[in-house]
Order: structure tokens, then sequence, then C-alpha cells
């Protein structure tokens, strides 16, 4: 039985919990009206940051809410199929459980190829399509012109869970938050939406006891130092907690550069050279201050997609700090 759950999202206020915190209603609605005889769904699964497993988590202990959220998309958006994105070990744990809850429903598995950035939303269009996974360039969106040219929904998997949770009268303005690093209580907690990142810490009783720094948002999130915790936390719902003593910045430093040089697509200049120029310093004795502050800065501002800006932000964080407050 086909629900209006378009009004009942608007009516929860829900928004994506892939990073960019669109609203979901929004999206739907996009796709809902774009005229089509073909439209398409994509449940994100890739997961490709080392820092979360909540991806995991929810698939592993509500994979049926998932499913459900799938479901509810297909029977409100009309000609529509859909595909569940899997990073490649999520693809092996979790695809007989998941074939066992889609039965007859127009619902595919697709295993996730390369590495971090083949779980952008346009990139993993690419990678369904048999292409080099890499960012199209928007306008035009997904919603518009998806995969093959068709309207597309793509939400992640935390979405899709709490449109099944608002479908059933449940939804309780939660989230679900990633917790790691230097704490006694590490795992995925589920809590009030717009909490600040202190009360986070708080209620999980994760709150550190030494001096200590906090990374939001992933491997390449922006870092905090303990007077900036009143503040929400966005996009992933990620946080890491560092031991300042035990922890040395620039090795840090050198981790998240490596991951984005190794993790970027190479189909931008700035993306491309600027991470391999940030690790080339990195790897000097003395690394040019002003070298790396001129690349940080073209990171953040000129680069195709997110993750070489995503890169920037976190570096010029770390840097001023971090490694020289």
């Amino acid at each position: 039985m086909s629900i209006d759950i378009i009004q009942q999202l608007k009516a929860a206020n829900l928004r994506g919990r892939g990073g960019a915190g669109f609203p979901t209603s929004l999206k739907w609605e996009a796709v809902k009206n774009t005229p089509s005889s073909l439209k398409y769904i994509i449940c994100n699964a890739s997961e490709g940051d080392p820092q979360l497993k909540k991806d995991y988590f929810i698939l592993k202990n509500h994979a049926e809410e998932v499913v459900q959220g799938i479901k509810i998309a297909l029977d409100n958006i009309d000609h529509s199929k859909a595909y569940i994105y899997l990073k490649k070990d999520y693809y092996r744990k979790f695809k007989k459980p998941l074939l066992k809850l889609i039965k007859n429903l127009p619902i595919k598995l697709f295993k996730k190829p390369g590495g971090y950035l083949a779980g952008e939303e346009t990139a993993l269009l690419d990678a369904i399509e048999g292409k080099r996974p890499e960012p199209r360039l928007k306008p035009p969106y997904p919603s518009e012109a998806g995969l093959w040219g068709y309207p597309t929904l793509i939400d992640n998997v935390e979405t899709f869970y709490h449109v099944a949770k608002i479908a059933q009268g449940k939804y309780k303005n939660e989230r679900f938050y990633c917790l790691s690093g230097d704490i006694p209580r590490k795992g995925v907690f589920v809590l009030r939406e717009n909490l600040t990142i202190k009360e986070i810490l708080d209620e999980t009783h994760n709150a550190p006891k030494s001096d200590f720094f906090i990374q939001a948002g992933g491997t390449l999130g922006e870092f905090f130092l303990p007077h900036e915790l009143n503040q929400p936390i966005n996009g992933l719902g990620s946080i890491v907690v560092y031991d300042k003593v035990r922890t040395n910045p620039l090795l840090l430093a050198k981790k998240i550069i490596r991951f984005a040089l190794y993790q970027n697509c190479d189909k931008c200049t700035p993306c491309r050279e600027g991470t391999y120029r940030l690790f080339e310093e990195f790897a000097k004795k003395e690394p040019n201050k002003k070298i790396i502050n001129d690349i940080l800065l073209v990171l953040e501002e000129t680069t195709f997609c997110a993750l070489g800006a995503m890169a920037g932000k976190s570096m010029i964080s770390l840097q001023t700090k971090i490694i020289h407050d």
C-alpha cells in the first residue's frame, strides 16, 4: 500500500545522513515529479571511510528497516527499480540476509569497486554503469539525470532506516553516532539529533579526563579543541578522540594526506597534484610551511569534488589548532 511518505518526511524534517544534510523530502519530491518512463533508487552502503562503522552496524542489526525504507521509495516513485550499493566486505557479509529480505522486490545488490571515492553519489553511478568511478559535474543532479540518464534517488543506509521508522510512526528525532579513538566506550550509539559534541561525549560516558582534541566527520574531518565542543556535530556523525600527549600530530597529518593521496580519483589537477606535493613535503625532515599552506588553500577552494576540499579544511584545522597551538 502506497503512503504519502513525502509529507511525513517534511513533517519529520529528515535530512540525509551521508554528509551533506540535504532535506530528504526535497530529494524524493524531485525524483517523484520528474517525468520519466524509468527511475532508479540507490541505497548507498559504500562506507569507505575507515573511521565509520554506522552502515555496518545498521545492516547487521536493522537490515529489515533498511529494505522497508527502500520498498517505501519504490511504492511512492512510479516506474522505479532499486540497487543497494555495498562495500566489498559488506557485500560478502550481508548478501544472503539481504536477499532473504528482498525476496521478489525489484532490488539488486551491487558490489562497490575501488575505494573511498567510489562511494561519492555520482561516482557510484559510473560504477554501476560499468565505467571508471569518478565524480560527475553537477548540474544535472542525479534526481534529474542519474543512472543511465534516468532520474535517480540516492540516499544512504541510515536515511532509509529512518524513512521506515517515520512510516511506522516510531521516529524519535534520533541519529547514529560513531565514536572511536582514545575513549573507554567505542562503538555506534543512537542518540538525539542535534546534540553538541560535548553532549555526545557526556551521554556516552566518553568525556576524556586528560588533555585531548577531537576530529569530527571522518578521516578528512575538521579538528576541534576542548573549548570548541559546544556546537552540534553535522555531516557523518563521526567523532574520534585523540589523547594530546600520546598523539604525534605530524604523523596524524601524514596519515590524512596519505589517505587523500591514495583515495582521490586523479580527475582534477588540484587534488591529484596537491595531495602528492603535500605528501612530498611531509616526507621531509623540515617541511616548507608556506608551500603546505598554499597547497591547502588551493585544495580547499578549487578541487572538482569534496574530497580535496575536505582534505584541505581538515589539514588547515590540524595545522592551526593542534600543530601550532
